[in-house]
């Protein structure tokens, strides 16, 4: 993938909502824009994420299976870091 992440958070081995929950914590701390990463192992992490960024201001521009690994590229919605 040529995205390039401003945060990358490794939740492989935990199981499912930890990576989403997880995940959520990380863009908390993202300003509007910025593309967070996400590694997991969890097979439910597929349908959380794509649940989560359908109900969300958030943007997955793209995510992707490794043999055993999930890969989510998830950029943070929003009006800029005061919003």
């Amino acid at each position: 993938m040529a995205l390039q992440p401003d945060d990358v958070l490794d939740a492989r081995g935990l199981p499912c909502p930890l990576p989403l929950l997880k995940a959520k914590q990380a863009l908390s701390r993202l300003d509007a824009g910025q593309l967070l990463e996400v590694l997991a192992t969890d097979a439910g992490s597929w349908r959380d994420f794509e649940t989560f960024i359908a109900q969300s201001e958030h943007e997955m521009p793209a995510r992707e299976e490794q043999g055993e690994v999930y890969r989510y590229w998830i950029r943070k919605g929003g009006r800029g870091s005061g919003a």
